[in-house]
């Protein structure tokens, strides 16, 4: 299932246009990267993930729109999968989309990956 263009839209007039912001097809879905790190994720499956301190993301767990990230049977440390519902409001994504961008934006920036050499 192909990602929800019009949430990814949505999360693009939250972030702006700062330097620091990448997009990259991954996990079936379209991240959002500050600073080289993934902060906010449109899954492919609907609604998002979102990455933050793992201390805060455990309080913010409701089993109902919001629960720990699940990846091949693994739960995710420091991730949400935050349910469309949950964001269905222009306030309510902007909430998500800053938790998950302040956390990345936390992180040391990544250094560019060295161009590959032809032969």
């Amino acid at each position: 299932m192909a990602y929800d263009e019009e949430l990814a839209e949505r999360i693009r007039d939250v972030v702006g246009a700062a330097a620091d912001i990448s997009e990259r097809k991954m996990f079936g879905g379209l991240a959002f990267l500050f600073g080289g790190h993934m902060g906010v994720v449109v899954l492919g499956g609907g609604g998002l993930m979102i990455r933050m301190a793992p201390e805060e993301a455990a309080a913010l767990v409701d089993d109902i729109s919001v629960a720990p990230m699940v990846m091949q049977g693994r739960e995710l440390d420091g991730w949400l999968r935050v349910s469309s519902g949950a964001v269905a409001g222009d306030p309510a994504l902007t909430a998500w989309v800053d938790r998950g961008a302040r956390f990345a934006r936390s992180l040391p920036p990544k250094k560019p990956k060295p161009a590959k050499r032809q032969r």
